[in-house]
């Protein structure tokens, strides 16, 4: 801490002198305070909005389909609505309504929620599947095998195209929803 306060020091020491007025550092400071606090980023608000409402939704999706609450489902993966692509499309959309849809930044954004969603429905869908297959095995083993006692592997990994689509729709409503709660004036 005092050698960050000795940089400091000496960065103010050696700088040139510049004529600014007690107003305009009053005002350089309070900007930087209040664009600076969490609450004011309003991507990451979105996107992290969107993923409790997702997985909270997960909750409700799962006991309309099993009629028992399993709070297994505010932590994990798979179900409906994904909440990954929730997140992944909220962060997309609030980054294009805030910085225009036409920047890298939206681009970088939207290539990642992308590759999320097929992940989703790809990758992780077709590792549950395969998950559901070893375990049927390993149910069927003889009592003496050595993987007979073995740990269940999670089978609900991804998501199917429909529980990706309802993600997409929440992050995308919940971006536009925060957009207008907290004001356009985060335009660029």
């Amino acid at each position: 801490m005092d050698e960050m306060r000795d940089s400091a020091v000496t960065l103010i020491q050696n700088s040139v002198p510049i004529n600014i007025s007690s107003t305009t550092t009053t005002t350089i400071v309070s900007n930087y305070a209040s664009n600076s606090s969490f609450l004011t980023n309003y991507p990451l608000v979105s996107a992290l909005l969107a993923f409790a409402l997702a997985q909270s939704a997960k909750l409700f999706t799962s006991w309309y389909k099993e009629r028992h609450w399993d709070l297994k489902q505010l932590v994990g993966s798979g179900g409906m609505p994904s909440s990954h692509t929730s997140t992944v499309t909220a962060l997309a959309t609030a980054v294009g309504l805030q910085e225009g849809f036409g920047g890298s930044i939206f681009a970088t954004a939207l290539v990642l929620a992308c590759v999320v969603m097929y992940d989703a429905t790809g990758v992780r869908l077709q590792a549950g599947r395969q998950a559901e297959v070893l375990n049927q095995i390993m149910c069927e083993l003889p009592a003496g095998h050595p993987l007979a006692d073995s740990i269940p592997l999670r089978e609900l990994l991804g998501h199917t195209p429909p529980q990706v689509v309802a993600g997409g729709f929440l992050g995308l409503a919940i971006a536009t929803i925060v957009w207008l709660i907290m004001g356009s004036g985060y335009r660029a």
